[in-house]
């Protein structure tokens, strides 16, 4: 069965998944969009629309709403996890409870694992072992803009060849290109860092400090990306594209990004939960700076920035404090290899 016949699940129904789902759709691939509320999957099959996350992309033809997993899996259907980083492991555990759980499985999921500090890849072989051929989607994608067809570039991780290569054919169109990876780490630490990193653009936008302190966090936060990855096996090439500088970018520039506002309104002195109330969904970066945080201490890997993020969100710290205890940090070359003009004040 080649890709183009073969149907493609995609597991949740947010504005990702539903962006995912319309975009394989409109590039001709037969798609069905499941939903764990059944009230929201009626919905959808009835206005052929996702009117809670995307109300102004309509269904192509190819694309259908289905309620159960298991239709959404019949006739050998590859499946496409697109739940937070806290759902997935559940998530994985449904489909492997089913009587035929899917024979291929690719996810745009982002971010560690909370308890575990494991990568998506690493949750995903601990549920269905190392045999089943896998891959990632990620890089720099806003749900609107793809929902919309304006032309768009990501990246496709994965191992098995012949299962990348048909993922990311079969979501090309004239205005979509994939582009492929064997560094499954590497994108997934792109897209888990960038997450935190965004929120503490927004903080640094929320107290109007400006373009360079904004370019410096995403220059210096990029470095992060880099010495984390690394240490987790990434190829440090790997960040200088789509997945890495390019999705970074994307989220901490641009108010389309959830990530973001929740760091505007941390500066503006708004509390965390009346931000995510606002903001109606899922923020992964609150998630993403307390993972981060842990598994670069577990690695003996130096990230200032992320550390400083953290302690906003989580130890009550002002967001200008943590500017200060920044630039208070002692000068380095920039790549911090030696230690320039003095020894004194913290790392």
């Amino acid at each position: 069965m080649s890709a183009t016949d073969r149907p493609l699940a995609v597991l949740g129904a947010g504005s990702w998944g539903t962006a995912l789902a319309i975009q394989y759709a409109r590039a001709g691939r037969p798609t069905r969009l499941w939903a764990r509320d059944r009230e929201h999957v009626a919905e959808m099959a009835r206005g052929r629309i996702n009117a809670r996350y995307l109300p102004d992309a309509a269904f192509p033809e190819a694309l259908t709403a289905v309620d159960g997993l298991e239709a959404a899996l019949a006739d050998d259907a590859d499946a496409l996890v697109s739940v937070p980083s806290h759902a997935l492991r559940g998530m994985l555990g449904q489909l492997m409870a089913l009587p035929a759980p899917p024979g291929r499985l690719c996810w745009a999921t982002k971010g560690f694992e909370q308890a575990s500090g494991l990568l998506p890849h690493q949750v995903v072989a601990e549920v269905f072992g190392h045999g089943t051929p896998v891959a990632v989607l990620s890089g720099p994608t806003f749900a609107k803009e793809v929902a919309a067809g304006l032309p768009t570039a990501m990246v496709v991780a994965g191992t098995d060849s012949e299962f990348a290569t048909e993922l990311a054919r079969s979501i090309a169109s004239d205005t979509f290109r994939a582009y492929l990876s064997t560094d499954i780490v590497g994108v997934e630490v792109g897209g888990a860092v960038k997450n935190a990193l965004a929120i503490g653009a927004g903080i640094s936008d929320g107290l109007g400090y400006g373009a360079n302190t904004r370019i410096a966090l995403i220059t210096r936060g990029l470095s992060e990306m880099v010495r984390l990855g690394v240490a987790l096996g990434a190829e440090k090439d790997t960040f200088m594209g789509l997945a890495g500088m390019g999705d970074l970018v994307l989220t901490c520039t641009d108010d389309q990004s959830r990530n973001r506002r929740m760091g505007l309104a941390l500066a503006r002195g708004r509390g965390q939960e009346e931000a995510l109330a606002e903001i109606g969904q899922v923020v992964e970066g609150i998630y993403a700076a307390r993972a981060v945080r842990e598994v670069a201490l577990r690695h003996g890997v130096d990230m200032p920035i992320v550390e400083q993020i953290y302690r906003v969100i989580y130890a009550s710290a002002e967001p200008r404090s943590a500017v200060t205890a920044l630039m208070a940090r002692r000068l380095k070359s920039e790549s911090g290899d030696w230690v320039a003009y003095t020894t004194e004040g913290p790392d």
